[in-house]
């Protein structure tokens, strides 16, 4: 079987390694960055943890902060002009997954002819160029774009969110710095969690897998599954106590991990339902992949027994001599009881108007087939399956 394998030419990772991106750009040849952030981390002094030692250095980096949760065309338009406007040669994106999809994401439209839209680039087509390198360092443990060749971006338009791949939205460097999470809270923690936990899981099941996204997504999940509830704890302390540092770094390195398998493989039905949801509702990613991961679970559970089966044997809510069958049926417990644990709402909870919700299940459903994701899962839904396991997340 011949695999194509992708992944950062270079990552660092551990506590404190932010504060050697200087030494990480000097390796590359770069030397005028743009900072690529949200207006949080702007105004809270966190993008300081990159900026110092930058300017310690001796580079004058410039920031563009004008990043917004599930990023926008509009945006990675601002943001090319940003680009533009300057004499730069790499992009570094700082924070969780919108500032580090912008960068991707004005990577690829900066290297694009005038006045193209970067609808041009959503999948199947395939964004192979970009105009200087991206550099990322996440912030929350979860999304793992800091390890991918995608990036998702809002089409403000069509009120669509746009999975775009290809080399362009490749990070030639990744900064991987678990004490940048700290600050990050409970709710969020939360959310990325599962949302790595997905990524890893997907894949793992994925029509697409291969050896290496498995040995990539087996790890993940080792890390993520004995992990995710004491990060959330510690999270829910806010400082107050000793940090629970293994819990931290074992999710920041399991987020990664999990970017790399997806990368490599695809993900799958959750993420392909999952768009609609945040594009019509705003709904962060993280939390509407673990309102459907049960529900999708249990849907292709008989088309994928044994990978599921290893899959909770692996993350250790199966033992090694139970059967397939009863493997697989605990591992849709244990994400029931993680959301519960976790406190994840159901759609209906979260406060999203249930007329709303049913008059747009056919747009969604036709969007999430039109993303592409949904044909690599274990059993390939139609649109009216998508449509009543919409439902069934609902309540």
């Amino acid at each position: 079987m011949l695999v194509t394998l992708v992944a950062p030419r270079l990552i660092l990772s551990g506590g404190g390694s932010v504060s050697r991106v200087a030494e990480v750009l000097a390796q590359l040849g770069l030397s005028r960055p743009l900072v690529v952030t949200d207006p949080w981390m702007a105004s809270s002094g966190t993008v300081e943890r990159c900026l110092a030692p930058l300017r310690a250095a001796g580079l004058a980096p410039a920031v563009f902060s004008e990043t917004v949760p599930d990023p926008t065309d509009t945006v990675v338009e601002a943001g090319v002009a940003a680009f533009k406007a300057g004499d730069y040669d790499c992009l570094i994106g700082f924070g969780g997954g919108s500032p580090m999809d912008t960068a991707k994401a004005v990577a690829i439209l900066a290297a694009a002819p005038e006045g193209t839209h970067i609808r041009a680039y959503k999948a199947p087509a395939q964004a192979n160029s970009g105009a200087v390198p991206v550099i990322c360092i996440p912030t929350t443990a979860g999304t793992g774009s800091e390890a991918t060749r995608f990036t998702v971006i809002t089409d403000t338009e069509r009120d669509e969110k746009m999975l775009i791949a290809g080399l362009g939205a490749l990070p030639l460097a990744a900064i991987v710095d678990h004490e940048l999470t700290w600050t990050v809270p409970a709710r969020t923690v939360a959310d990325t969690g599962v949302d790595s936990l997905t990524h890893a899981l997907e894949a793992f099941v994925s029509r697409r897998a291969n050896a290496f996204s498995d040995d990539y997504a087996r790890l993940a999940m080792r890390l993520i599954a004995p992990n995710l509830r004491r990060a959330y704890a510690d999270a829910q302390r806010g400082g107050n106590g000793p940090r629970d540092e293994e819990a931290r770094e074992a999710m920041m390195r399991g987020a990664m991990l999990a970017g790399l398998a997806f990368s490599n493989a695809s993900v799958a039905l959750v993420h392909g339902m999952s768009r609609p949801i945040g594009a019509h509702f705003h709904v962060p990613h993280g939390l509407s992949n673990a309102m459907l991961l049960p529900a999708v679970t249990r849907f292709g559970l008989q088309s994928a027994l044994p990978r599921y089966a290893e899959a909770a044997r692996i993350m250790g809510v199966a033992g090694e001599g139970e059967g397939d069958e009863t493997a697989a049926a605990r591992l849709v417990d244990e994400l029931e009881a993680l959301n519960r644990d976790l406190s994840v709402p159901t759609p209906a909870a979260h406060g999203i108007d249930p007329a709303r919700w049913d008059g747009l299940l056919e747009t969604m459903a036709a969007q999430a087939i039109a993303s592409g994701s949904p044909a690599n899962n274990p059993r390939v839904p139609d649109a009216p399956e998508i449509v009543a396991l919409y439902r069934e997340a609902y309540a």
